[in-house]
């Protein structure tokens, strides 16, 4: 049995029961998100492509200062349109790098495999189709360079809070002494703003959860009814975890191709993804728990995002 089926099967039976944020990336999710990242709610993007728009040469320089050859992985890239600003910046100042970037949605990676060396003439791409860490350790059989990691995007941000220091201790395994990593964090804020990021006017995050029960039908032969669930996000300011769930409005029972049926009581939920927002302060006590050392701080204007600059100790 493939590896979707498995995870959909398990984590439609487990309780409560959930679905893995990778699995929204197929064309249709990718083509979403998109829109999603359009949308006047959503921020996140507006905000870290600020601290690219305006500082790539700054950190450019911090990035050459330290590293004159490497390789330059981005984990999570989608259509790189904020690592670019960064790319073009490392690539007018004459470094020696190839760009790698990792994902899981094998669209993404044929479309920056195309789509980059237009954009930037003479750079070096190659793209890995899979899990960041594995593959992220796969590149130290494939070279001895030195290695700049991205991981933009507050894509950390996915991570429950409790697991967050162990995928950094895991992260920083796969490096070695003197390599980078530049990551994005969203920053607590206002609830409200917050909030409405996840649950944009228009429906498109709505759309985005609602197409991963499209994709088990296409995929595994699956009978969801869409419009039998309906998308629900929550803000926690305690914790700074906002998640996102699709609720089933009414009793209901879903075959899951051969698999079997599951069960869904009118009200439950699905858990879909993790969205969390931290603190200066709480990355910089993760970045020294891991390992790193703290290189800088980029910030938007309003100081809603930071991109971090750490060095693998």
């Amino acid at each position: 049995m493939d590896e979707f089926s498995e995870d959909i099967w398990s984590g439609l039976r487990s309780e409560p029961k959930y679905l893995q944020s990778k699995y929204f990336y197929d064309v249709k999710g990718d083509a979403l998100f998109r829109e999603i990242m359009d949308c006047p709610e959503y921020y996140l993007t507006r905000c870290e492509m600020e601290i690219f728009q305006t500082q790539s040469t700054t950190i450019a320089k911090t990035i050459l200062s330290r590293l004159t050859e490497f390789d330059l992985i981005e984990l999570g890239p989608g259509d790189a349109t904020k690592s670019i600003y960064l790319l073009e910046a490392i690539t007018t100042q004459n470094a020696s790098f190839t760009y790698f970037p990792i994902d899981i949605s094998e669209n993404v990676i044929d479309q920056l495999n195309l789509n980059l060396p237009k954009r930037i003439p003479g750079i070096k791409v190659e793209g890995l189709k899979g899990d960041y860490l594995e593959m992220l350790g796969k590149m130290n059989g494939k070279s001895a360079r030195n290695k700049v990691v991205l991981f933009l995007g507050s894509n950390i941000g996915n991570i429950p809070l409790d697991e967050t220091a162990d995928f950094l201790k895991a992260l920083k395994s796969c490096l070695s002494p003197g390599d980078l990593l530049l990551t994005g964090f969203d920053l607590k804020k206002d609830p409200a703003v917050i909030l409405a990021a996840y649950n944009d006017a228009a429906g498109i995050t709505r759309q985005f959860n609602l197409n991963l029960l499209q994709r088990i039908n296409d995929t595994l032969g699956s009978d969801f009814n869409l419009s039998h669930f309906e998308h629900q996000p929550e803000y926690d300011e305690s914790t700074g975890a906002c998640k996102s769930y699709l609720v089933s409005l009414k009793e209901q029972v879903v075959h899951i191709g051969s698999r079997g049926h599951i069960h869904f009581k009118a009200g439950e939920r699905i858990f879909m993804e993790v969205s969390q927002k931290y603190s200066a302060d709480q990355m910089d006590t993760f970045a020294r728990e891991a390992g790193f050392s703290i290189v800088s701080h980029y910030f938007d204007t309003r100081s809603w995002f930071l991109d971090a600059l750490w060095l693998a100790e």
